[in-house]
């Protein structure tokens, strides 16, 4: 295959998948690295794609949300893997908000050992998961739900929020870049997630490998704003090193 040929089909690749990692491409097309690297660099330059750490991510995928059935089968084990280490890091008698999202909702599931533990939350899921458990004391917060994360948001949302303060918030992203933050595809979702991050004495991210140089539409908050990151052991070296250099304690786990 010659390389513009290659490198049509590999922009027609990403704007279809919304985002691919190099690894990925040189899999595909059975070319070297710094091959498809050239290629992906080309294609930036026309303003095609964007680059991101280790891959690259279709422009028109900034508003692109997966639905919450899609979410909650893709990279399963990696997230019950990344639930199980949060799990560790929860301790009797703590405050912890729980973000919507389907990690987040693998965390609630694995709290059922706590005797004394008080859990905030702004997903419908999660109320459900956790409402008959004796050991926990429930706090949902409400507003406008979000059909596509089953997550309370918007004024009324955060004024609820803005009431609590919490030991621990456990925080879920759609898109975690050093230089673009946290992002999530919805505007009024994002200013929920910034105001569970204010009222957090520790804020715990928790995101599997896809997340990382993926940028969507609307910025959470900065990554320095995050005190912890667990993500699994697929997730870019190179990025890692950079959360490290920033301060940001990141657990590393392998499904």
């Amino acid at each position: 295959m010659y390389g513009e040929e290659r490198k049509k089909v590999i922009l027609d690749y990403i704007q279809n998948h919304g985002r691919a990692s190099v690894q990925e491409l040189t899999e595909i097309f059975q070319v070297s690295e710094s091959t498809i690297r050239r290629d992906l660099k080309e294609l930036e330059e026309a303003r095609l794609l964007k680059r991101t750490h280790g891959g690259a991510l279709s422009l028109q995928s900034v508003n692109f949300e997966p639905t919450l059935g899609e979410k909650e089968i893709t990279f399963l084990e990696e997230k019950r893997a990344i639930a199980k280490k949060a799990l560790e890091l929860i301790r009797e008698g703590d405050t912890i908000l729980l973000d919507a999202g389907t990690t987040t909702f693998e965390l609630a599931k694995q709290l059922k050992s706590f005797s004394k533990l008080v859990v905030v939350t702004n997903a419908v899921n999660i109320f459900q998961e956790l409402i008959t458990h004796p050991g926990i004391e429930l706090i949902i917060i409400g507003g406008t739900l979000r059909k596509e994360t089953l997550a309370m948001v918007g004024p009324m949302a955060e004024q609820a929020l803005s009431m609590i303060r919490v030991d621990k918030l456990f925080l879920a992203t759609n898109g975690l870049d050093v230089e673009a933050g946290l992002t999530t595809p919805n505007l009024i979702e994002a200013a929920t997630k910034r105001k569970m991050i204010n009222i957090a004495k520790q804020v715990i991210l928790l995101a599997d490998h896809s997340k990382v140089g993926v940028i969507t539409q609307a910025k959470i908050t900065d990554v320095n704003e995050i005190h912890q990151i667990i993500l699994d052991d697929a997730a870019d070296e190179h990025f890692i090193k950079q959360l490290k250099t920033l301060g940001i304690k990141v657990h590393l786990v392998y499904p």
